[in-house]
């Protein structure tokens, strides 16, 4: 499959019990990256894909999944073309990836993530 999902994010308004609840009820390895605010969760055995778990930093919180492209600028511009609207154009995460995020033509917010 091209442009494959590659992460995903749990967020909310009690990262701990976000946290504990998913290493406790699937069995995922949670590493602190934030100071206690957003952990990586790890499959425990290494089947499926990383993701993150903890605070919203604003709102009550959400579920995103972040799909793998080229370009997220160029993708960005597409996805304007079919109905869709930029909510975060291009970023570079401090020591990460290149992340952005839109919205499809119903609203649903997506993420995406620049191949390395």
């Amino acid at each position: 499959m091209g442009n494959p999902v590659t992460h995903f994010e749990i967020l909310g308004t009690d990262a701990a019990t976000l946290q504990r609840f998913y290493s406790e009820a699937f069995g995922w390895q949670m590493q602190d990256v934030m100071g206690g605010s957003y952990y990586m969760a790890h499959p425990a055995d290494n089947n499926g894909i990383d993701g993150g778990v903890g605070a919203s930093p604003e709102g009550p919180g959400h579920v995103t999944f972040y799909v793998e492209v080229p370009d997220p600028a160029a993708a960005l511009e597409k996805i304007s073309e079919l109905g869709g609207r930029t909510v975060q154009p291009p970023t570079e995460v401090p020591g990460g990836p290149t992340i952005a995020m839109f919205a499809d033509p119903e609203g649903h917010v997506v993420g995406l993530v620049k191949s390395r």
